[in-house]
């Protein structure tokens, strides 16, 4: 076997990338030739390259690091590392498909895992991950830098992955290498994430509805001013001690590593190509400006980043609307009792992460208090854009804006990821085995990108959001890995703030106060990358003590403006001293030092962690500490009596539960989460948490997987990617659909061909899967579309009878009927690998079970199908399932930018969506995480 390079050596002479041997067109050569940026960057007075034979004696020494995984720790993320296209690399993709080198090579292994984890053993998982040990083998160095010219800094990158190996002998270079290798690899996405972050995205970028959309969904959720951003930083810093100014000095390091990056390419002429399409660059006289990064465009990043995924709660204005349209159709003891049994808080069928513990957390409160529910029909939702010129002002920019703000506004967050953890005593081996990582989405470029820091306090190995990678924020240390899922629990608490005087005044503890007015005024024009005409609006936000504005109402009569407060708002920062402690050797020995670690992370997470001794787990979030009373799922009045206990609106801090009562865990027999319900007694924020779950799809197996005893990894993989093939409603419903169906002879042809169809699906074992690789037509198609044309069918069917239209309605605001991997859901759109999060499968689970007479805990408060009559149940069912069976291929997948109407194949597919000038192919479908480990440690320190 290669011996692996020490760390404080460098190998041999970085290398420009090579073009294809061949161009089909002389117009082309004589554009390359003439107008445009250099391949690939070349040797400079900015980065110093080394032969080996000069390395040894020049290098200075960095601390050994033994790695104690033993080769047994792998990963994935695609499509690939590098993330950065010059000009020309982008005309020539567009040209001819060539891709720059590393740009997707991490694609076909993650893709060929859909039709090969069946036969897969620990040998072969090197087919479908990448080897995640530290360093590099001698004979696999693809270059080696110093960037800068640095003596206190190497980045080596291997020659499969183009992964960035990053050693340091100071703190400073070590965080100085990180910033540069962000750069090299995600310049161009870093830029545009910050200014999604800022708000200002339409204007770097273009006016396109997508990036209309982005800014408005993410500046709504976080409208910070420059001002703002400095605070958290200064204020992150200064409560932490030690590790607070530690984390200052690595931000500044790693900014001062991409600001020298972006300099050496701006000279070299070798920087992201779409700079150039969108007019901030000019390709022949290199005019124009790349702007340098700042401090505070990291608290952006991390804005955008908390958003997607650590931001549990909200939806309160949407709660009460759909509970007043219960007590509406019931009356209201009856109303709230139904409200109360479709929102499932507690159900004791709901699958858990952690067994047979009780963490008790935003229940119900037997007297509650404070309660400002709107009167009905008054509620609107507030403005955000405002003054709108050209483009901005049509019609479908207005949709833009309304889709942004419902989902801005909703607790159905796409919090994704998963985990697989199994101690010891069920392994083959002895020691702990883990599969976990997030779904992200897929992007081209990704949103995270791998790398190794080596250092004074750091050491580590993984992936982390680019931008904000001084830190690996999920990965492996030394003898050790961790991941997160999304946990959801409720940090957004809804405030009534009764107005005074006029619509921009209001009463904050008895004294009439001016809401501040913040705004971000934003233009584009056409570019080459975006040729949206020209247009310019104005996004605004007014806010208050208790948050942003986020709806108008009357409660009562009286006027009020409800707003939207985050434990996480203006403290976007503060997570970083736990990433900090993740990296650090020195602290992170056990799983008692993990939990610490992660409870310094204010984001609303699931944490896991794996040694070779031990697993562990932890969920963070700073959780407000509530007044006795107050009901979280509903809006309440913003007066003294009801606020967050110690609520300070000048830092913005309150008390939030101590770290006792946060679900954790150290060594359970086995752990999982597919963001589903953490503990019994401990609410999460987004509906859905019932008898059926995604989380099932994972327990079940790992459930089969203990019983049996011996699990590998490669065992462990194959539960998850079988897990990441099945359809849910087919798996854990299906079922209980077709025992109705089949309670009595099916004499309808047509029907009985397509219950059929269906239960030898379920008998296959209810994958959507190909037939063979690359075949792009699904296994059981028919049943597949009939099941997808059924599904939104029969619920309707099922349910509006009995709950009424306007009932029906408000209770689809709370929780979406479906999410199919064909349907388009969140920021990332359709085609985005993650389904089955929400839907009504517990509703139809628990509502047939009742009908058939077998026993439901935690029931519906009234049963529906048929009126609760089996053979109406069955004649409900049948009717619908013969309208599902006779739509065609084309009416259930009609088509989209991607996909010709009919293909069901690529309905599902997952495509890497462009953020910049490089695309990919389109793979099949799989419900797994984007970046994913599989790890067995050997040894422990």
């Amino acid at each position: 076997m290669p011996r692996r390079i020490p760390r404080t050596a460098l190998v041999r002479l970085r290398t420009p990338g090579r073009i294809p041997g061949f161009l089909k067109a002389a117009s082309v050569c004589v554009l390359i030739a003439g107008l445009l940026s250099p391949l690939a960057q070349t040797a400079s007075a900015a980065e110093t390259t080394e032969t080996a034979e000069t390395t040894e004696a020049a290098a200075p020494k960095a601390t050994a690091v033994t790695d104690h995984c033993g080769s047994q720790c792998s990963d994935i993320l695609p499509p690939g590392q590098n993330g950065n296209a010059t000009l020309a690399q982008i005309l020539l993709h567009q040209a001819f498909g060539s891709r720059p080198a590393h740009a997707s090579d991490q694609l076909g292994p993650y893709a060929k895992l859909a039709t090969g984890y069946q036969t897969l053993t620990n040998a072969t998982l090197t087919d479908f991950f990448n080897d995640a040990s530290f360093g590099v083998p001698a004979d696999q160095v693809a270059s080696t830098v110093r960037p800068a010219g640095r003596s206190d800094v190497t980045i080596v990158r291997d020659k499969k992955t183009g992964v960035p190996h990053i050693t340091g002998t100071t703190r400073y270079g070590t965080e100085f290498g990180a910033g540069w290798a962000a750069a090299e690899d995600r310049l161009w996405l870093m830029d545009v994430f910050r200014h999604v972050g800022r708000g200002q995205l339409t204007s770097f970028a273009g006016g396109a509805a997508s990036n209309q959309g982005l800014e408005q969904e993410f500046w709504r959720h976080a409208p910070y001013t420059e001002a703002d951003l400095q605070a958290q930083i200064d204020s992150a810093a200064a409560k932490s001690g030690a590790r607070g100014r530690q984390a200052l000095a690595d931000v500044d390091a790693y900014v001062a590593g991409i600001n020298a990056y972006i300099d050496a390419s701006d000279s070299g002429r070798y920087f992201p190509g779409e700079y150039v399409l969108t007019g901030h660059k000019d390709s022949i006289t290199n005019a124009g400006t790349i702007e340098h990064f700042k401090p505070t465009d990291l608290v952006a990043l991390a804005s955008v980043i908390g958003a997607l995924f650590g931001s549990g709660g909200g939806g309160e204005v949407n709660n009460a609307i759909s509970l007043l349209a219960a007590q509406e159709k019931y009356g209201v003891a009856e109303g709230t009792e139904v409200w109360e049994s479709f929102r499932m808080r507690n159900d004791p069928e709901a699958v858990v992460t952690l067994h047979d513990k009780s963490f008790p957390y935003g229940g119900r409160p037997a007297d509650p208090q404070g309660a400002a529910l709107p009167d009905a029909g008054s509620v609107t939702t507030e403005p955000l854009v405002y003054d709108r010129t050209g483009s901005a002002a049509t019609s479908a920019a207005g949709a833009t804006s309304t889709a942004a703000a419902k989902s801005a506004m909703s607790s159905a967050r796409r919090g994704m990821s998963n985990a697989l953890v199994v101690s010891g005593e069920h392994t083959a081996s002895g020691h702990p085995v883990a599969v976990f990582g997030p779904q992200t989405g897929y992007f081209a470029p990704q949103l995270l990108m791998l790398q190794e820091l080596q250092g004074p306090g750091i050491s580590a190995r993984g992936a982390s959001f680019a931008g904000l990678s001084m830190y690996v924020e999920l990965g492996r240390g030394q003898d050790y890995s961790w991941s997160a899922t999304t946990s959801g629990q409720d940090i957004i608490d809804t405030y009534a703030v009764e107005l005074c005087r006029d619509d921009y005044h209001y009463l904050y503890r008895g004294t009439c106060t001016a809401m501040e007015k913040v705004e971000q005024k934003n233009a584009w024009k056409p570019t080459v990358a975006d040729g949206t005409p020209a247009g310019s609006y104005t996004m605004r936000v007014w806010r208050t003590k208790y948050g942003p504005v986020s709806h108008r109402a009357t409660v009562d009569g009286k006027r009020v403006a409800y707003t939207t407060l985050r434990s996480s708002f203006m403290h976007e920062a503060d997570s970083i001293i736990g990433f900090q402690m993740l990296n650090d050797p020195d602290h992170l020995k056990g799983p008692a030092a993990f939990q610490e670690a992660v409870q310094h992370i204010n984001y609303t997470f699931n944490w896991f962690y794996v040694d070779s001794e031990h697993t562990a787990y932890y969920n963070s979030g700073d959780n407000p500490v509530r007044a006795n009373g107050v009901d979280a799922e509903f809006p309440v009045w913003a007066r003294p009596a009801h606020e967050w206990r110690n609520w300070d609106p000048a830092t913005h801090t309150a008390d939030y539960t101590p770290p006792s009562e946060h679900p954790q865990s150290v060594d359970q027999d086995y752990y999982i989460s597919w963001n589903n319900k953490q503990a019994v007694d401990y609410t999460t924020a987004p509906w859905g948490n019932g008898s059926v779950h995604r989380g099932n799809l994972l327990d079940d197996r790992v459930k089969k997987l203990i019983a049996a005893g011996g699990v590998t990894r490669a065992s462990l993989v194959k539960a998850m990617a079988e897990a990441g093939l099945a359809d849910l409603r087919a798996e854990d419903v299906l079922p209980d659909l077709l025992k109705v169906v089949n309670s009595s002879p099916v004499t309808d042809s047509a029907a009985k061909a397509a219950a059929d169809k269906l239960s030898a699906w379920v008998s296959a074992g209810s994958l959507r899967t190909e037939t063979s690789a690359g075949s792009k037509t699904y296994a059981h198609a028919d049943a597949i579309r009939i099941l997808d044309a059924w599904w939104p069918l029969l619920v309707k069917a099922e349910f509006e009878p009995g709950l009424g239209s306007e009932l029906f309605t408000a209770f689809t605001g709370n929780l979406p009927v479906d999410e199919s991997p064909s349907a388009s859901h969140g920021p990332t759109g359709s085609h985005a690998g993650s389904a089955f999060q929400y839907g009504w499968w517990s509703y139809v689970d628990k509502d047939l079970r009742a009908v058939l007479g077998e026993s439901v805990q935690g029931p519906l408060a009234r049963t529906y199908c048929g009126g609760g009559s089996l053979s109406a149940c069955r004649d409900t069912l049948i009717s619908t399932l013969k309208e599902a069976a006779g739509r065609t291929a084309a009416q259930v997948y009609p088509g989209d930018d991607v996909c010709a109407a009919g293909n069901q194949w690529c309905a599902d597919a997952i495509v890497q969506r462009a953020l910049g000038g490089i695309t990919h192919p389109t793979i099949s479908w799989q419900n797994r995480p984007t970046y994913q480990q599989v790890v067995e440690f050997t040894s422990h320190r």
